[in-house]
């Protein structure tokens, strides 16, 4: 299928910085101030709930297993990722990838056949003084006639609401920082999760979670000053 790209194409390139603290971003022409923002991931890795959950799960299934099951999803979520940008842009693939990463990416294709229009951004870096982060957004387009950020993810299994907040978090930074950067609001937020028997979808609202997001920033931050 061939989308509409209207695409934001004025942002300040970004650099990524990987430190011992985390991904950090500053930004080529000067825009970020000195010492960059933090990613949204980094934000939202450091919610002391979440790394309680994934250190209970770690000694579940021993460090070896939870090493190789990270890494094969890692890659299993990049791939499907860049597919995923190849298509929207209707370019093709950059890389050859196994049967599975197809099989997995070939239903958010049918997803983004049914519901997206108009493009504004793919795989698009940004950041926001307000909320003090920067990161890379999977898409910003319409879904359903309403613009949104839309997050590709992938999983082993169907997904509850209740274990994926996070997710909703960093949609809502991703929401803020493209109305900061180009005045147009977002108020949708789709997280589209490809797992083996198809794709889930959840929809939220920007404004219901982005307290939760500055709340975890806040925390973040905290934590850094106390380390130096």
């Amino acid at each position: 299928m061939n989308f509409e790209l209207d695409l934001v194409t004025d942002i300040p390139k970004l650099v990524q910085h990987n430190l011992d603290t985390g991904r950090v971003y500053t930004a080529e022409d000067g825009s970020i101030p000195d010492g960059g923002y933090s990613s949204v991931t980094t934000v939202l890795g450091a919610d002391k709930s979440q790394q309680e959950g994934l250190r209970k799960w770690r000694e579940r299934v021993g460090e070896e297993e939870a090493k190789n099951v990270s890494h094969k999803a890692a890659f299993l979520g990049t791939a499907v990722h860049n597919l995923m940008e190849d298509y929207i842009l209707g370019q093709e693939p950059k890389t050859k990838y196994f049967p599975n990463v197809h099989d997995r990416a070939s239903g958010l294709k049918e997803f983004a056949d049914r519901h997206i229009g108009k493009v504004r951004m793919v795989e698009g870096q940004m950041f926001s003084h307000h909320l003090r982060v920067a990161g890379t957004v999977d898409l910003i387009a319409e879904y359903d006639g309403k613009l949104a950020v839309i997050d590709w993810k992938t999983s082993k299994y169907r997904k509850k609401r209740e274990h994926i907040n996070n997710y909703f978090k960093q949609e809502a930074a991703y929401a803020v920082m493209f109305e900061e950067r180009t005045g147009i609001p977002v108020d949708t937020l789709v997280t589209a999760v490809a797992y083996p028997e198809g794709v889930q979808t959840f929809v939220e609202k920007r404004d219901d979670w982005i307290e939760d997001f500055l709340y975890l920033r806040d925390q973040y931050e905290l934590e850094l000053q106390s380390m130096s």
